[in-house]
């Protein structure tokens, strides 16, 4: 039998499932009555514009929700990163109690879920000019997602915070505020340097790391957090940039791996969001070839150690589909890698996840596939949905029992489908997006410039 058949039947009905990386597109009411009254006619609000379109305003900035960031239930025709509308997107995108039961048709019993119109790690918060009313907003926001997100459904989330990386004073202490409140991840960017401030490598951040490493917060790095996109040229194919981007976290795993960080803070992790898991055991080999035939000269020093043995103590590696990966899993080490669902965006596996994910776990024992699909999630970010239901309720076919009511598409088309005339380009979809970030980028990119002469 050829080693990527499986060896035995799955059935997904029995699979127990987290997903640690999924995403929240925040309803219009979150921060209703949760800033001091000096600020509270200046926290982000949604708008309806001229345009017909409904965009978060803040500080006068105007911010969409994307299209391909709230697609689940959409047909694929449908795809972009136009702005829209909340009666266009699914309502387990922004409601919490539709979102469990999207949840429950999808098999998922707990998931980790990054923000939206903040961006990844705050750029929309870092960047406000007025710095006080910025840390305000974030903490109010931190504390919806803890209190009316995750707080909804105990036993359903793994909260998340944002952090204000504009100062790593400021990191640490909502790092330690939020700990209290029983958060046990971050989110952060996977190159800091790209968003204007100082590398991982610099001490600018110990701070920061001394408070992850004390209370054992996991640092979560998504792709695109770094608010850039892995792509050789503007002019490639749009898909170029989707096939490339999850590779951008292998980057981010060599940086941090030969940094001094990993060195002086013992007791770091950090979650590689959304960057799949085949690329690892390559990079894996490399570094301790170049290790054994460099570390001299270089004055590299893991402690006595290989650096794969040290990448295994602080990454954990995570994937939404990835059969190479999993036919690799002991050059991995199993007990480092989660599952990832990735509702509502377009690469998302819902509503069947359980049926893609069982195709590729047949060669696997029972210890290992309860390792990747909860047990991992369950023990690195401290987290325990048993105290509130019984494995046997949190299997994929209980809960879908519990959600034969739920509709999950794919919804019906609102207009007829108009093909491209030729593959989009990255030059095309930074002319449609609308978002301050991303207006930056296509400027730098010359974008704004022949929209301008065109």
């Amino acid at each position: 039998m050829p080693d990527n058949e499986p060896r035995t039947t799955v059935n997904p009905d029995d699979l127990i499932i987290i997903s640690v990386d999924d995403h929240v597109v925040e309803p219009p009411d979150m921060f209703e009555g949760r800033l001091p009254s000096k600020y509270a006619d200046r926290a982000p609000r949604v708008i309806e514009n001229e345009a017909g379109r409904e965009m978060w305003l803040f500080e006068g900035t105007e911010i969409p929700n994307f299209g391909l960031n709230a697609v689940s239930g959409r047909p694929q025709e449908e795809y972009g990163i136009e702005p829209t509308r909340f009666d266009e997107i699914r309502e387990g995108c922004w409601n919490v109690d539709a979102r469990v039961d999207d949840m429950n048709a999808g098999g998922v019993l707990a998931s980790l879920n990054f923000p939206s119109f903040p961006q990844f790690c705050g750029q929309i918060f870092a960047n406000t000019e007025d710095k006080d009313l910025a840390l305000v907003v974030l903490q109010a926001y931190n504390d919806w997602h803890v209190e009316e997100w995750a707080g909804a459904h105990p036993g359903r989330f793994i909260p998340l915070a944002v952090i204000p990386y504009w100062d790593p004073e400021l990191m640490a202490a909502e790092v330690r505020r939020v700990h209290a409140k029983g958060v046990r991840a971050v989110t952060w960017s996977e190159n800091p340097e790209k968003l204007g401030v100082p590398s991982f490598h610099n001490e600018h951040w110990d701070p920061f790391w001394k408070a992850c490493d004390e209370l054992g917060m996991v640092i979560c790095l998504h792709i695109g957090s770094s608010s850039a996109v892995k792509l050789p040229s503007v002019e490639a194919p749009f898909t170029t940039m989707m096939n490339l981007q999850p590779t951008a976290v292998m980057d981010t795993a060599a940086d941090l791996l030969w940094s001094r960080v990993i060195r002086e803070y013992p007791n770091i992790r950090f979650a590689l969001s959304e960057g799949s898991i085949g690329w690892i055991p390559y990079l894996l080999e490399r570094a301790d070839y170049v290790f054994e035939h460099h570390s001299r000269w270089t004055g590299s020093d893991f402690g006595g150690k290989l650096p794969s043995e040290v990448f295994r103590e602080h990454f954990l590696a995570c994937f939404i589909e990835d059969a190479a990966g999993l036919r690799l899993l002991d050059l991995i080490g199993s007990d480092i890698v989660c599952l990832e669902v990735d509702y509502p965006h377009s690469d998302s596996t819902w509503p069947h996840s359980p049926e893609r994910l069982a195709r590729h776990l047949g060669h696997l024992d029972a210890d290992t596939i309860a390792a990747i699909t909860h047990r991992n999630a369950m023990r690195h970010f401290d987290f325990d949905p048993f105290a509130h239901r019984s494995p046997e309720e949190s299997t994929v076919g209980a809960l879908r029992a519990q959600a034969t009511h739920v509709d999950v598409g794919p919804a019906e088309p609102r207009k007829p489908f108009v093909p491209p005339e030729r593959p989009l380009t990255l030059m095309d979809m930074l002319t449609k997006a609308e978002h301050p970030l991303l207006d930056e980028q296509a400027k730098a990119e010359g974008v704004a410039e022949e929209e301008e002469v065109a």
